[in-house]
């Protein structure tokens, strides 16, 4: 198979670099038929996580398939180079390792392509949590620092993080995670999460996106009965207006006909 230029794109974006320096890449916003589906919604794991991923296409019920690139090989499609097919999910990884960090996208039964997704996976130290696709405006945003040694089992956010956007702090958490309530077009921007002793996490991208147009709102009821109200006495002067036309057509016929019947002038033959 000769490689296009997309494949080269991506394969560039991660020979570049180490698994564990996978460069982050802002997922792009752009609306295709074909889009990719990633259980749980992050970007950033620990070693020994399971991920699950699909593809969703528009133009067919077959979904489409999932492929990456990573900094040992590419152009692999799920579940034939890696993972498995489990029950719900065409295309899993149970048990995670850094030579999974890579490019991940669907690419549908014509050919189109996903926007592309950065996967990384770490052994230890600190990662943040963030939504890998983009959020609508207006919606609840949460963002959580964890941490993970190699002893440990499970990764814990119980931990002081401080938290940054493009590189300036934006506040402090006691708990390891930052909340938004109602996220903006504003809060979009490369975000990360440190601890003075444990570290900080590599930076992950929070896109957000405008609320799909609202449908056309229906005629509410005082409007519906004003309308009415207004265009009742209308219809009801251009029936009266049609009922005495017809009346008045009605007497003139009748006067025709006794002037007239049949040749005669008021009931006397015409000399």
């Amino acid at each position: 198979m000769e490689p296009t230029p997309l494949y080269m794109l991506f394969l560039s974006s991660v020979f570049c670099c180490r698994p564990s320096q996978v460069l982050t890449i802002p997922y792009e916003a752009t609306q295709t038929a074909v889009s990719l589906r990633i259980s749980p919604s992050r970007s950033q794991f620990f070693k020994y996580e399971s991920v699950s991923l699909s593809c969703e296409d528009q133009g067919s019920s077959a979904g489409g398939r999932v492929r990456r690139n990573t900094t040992k090989r590419w152009l692999e499609e799920c579940p034939a180079d890696w993972g498995v097919a489990t029950t719900g999910s065409p295309c899993s990884i149970q048990d995670t390792f850094p030579h999974d960090s890579g490019v991940y996208w669907c690419e549908s039964g014509s050919g189109e392509h996903s926007p592309s997704v950065n996967i990384t996976v770490h052994e230890q130290g600190v990662i943040l949590e963030s939504p890998v696709f983009p959020v609508i405006e207006g919606q609840a945003v949460t963002l959580r620092c964890l941490y993970k040694d190699k002893e440990a089992t499970k990764p814990s956010s119980n931990f002081t993080a401080a938290f940054y956007k493009d590189g300036s702090l934006v506040r402090t958490e006691a708990a390891g995670e930052m909340n938004i309530p109602a996220v903006s077009t504003s809060d979009a921007g490369l975000y990360k999460c440190s601890n003075s002793e444990l570290g900080g996490s590599p930076e992950s991208w929070l896109a957000v996106r405008a609320p799909p147009p609202a449908p056309a709102p229906l005629l509410s009821l005082p409007r519906l009965l004003c309308s009415i109200l207004v265009t009742c006495p209308y219809l009801v002067v251009t029936a009266l207006l049609l009922e005495m036309c017809c009346r008045s057509r009605g007497e003139t016929t009748r006067q025709s006909r006794r002037v007239c019947p049949g040749g005669t002038f008021n009931g006397e033959e015409e000399l």
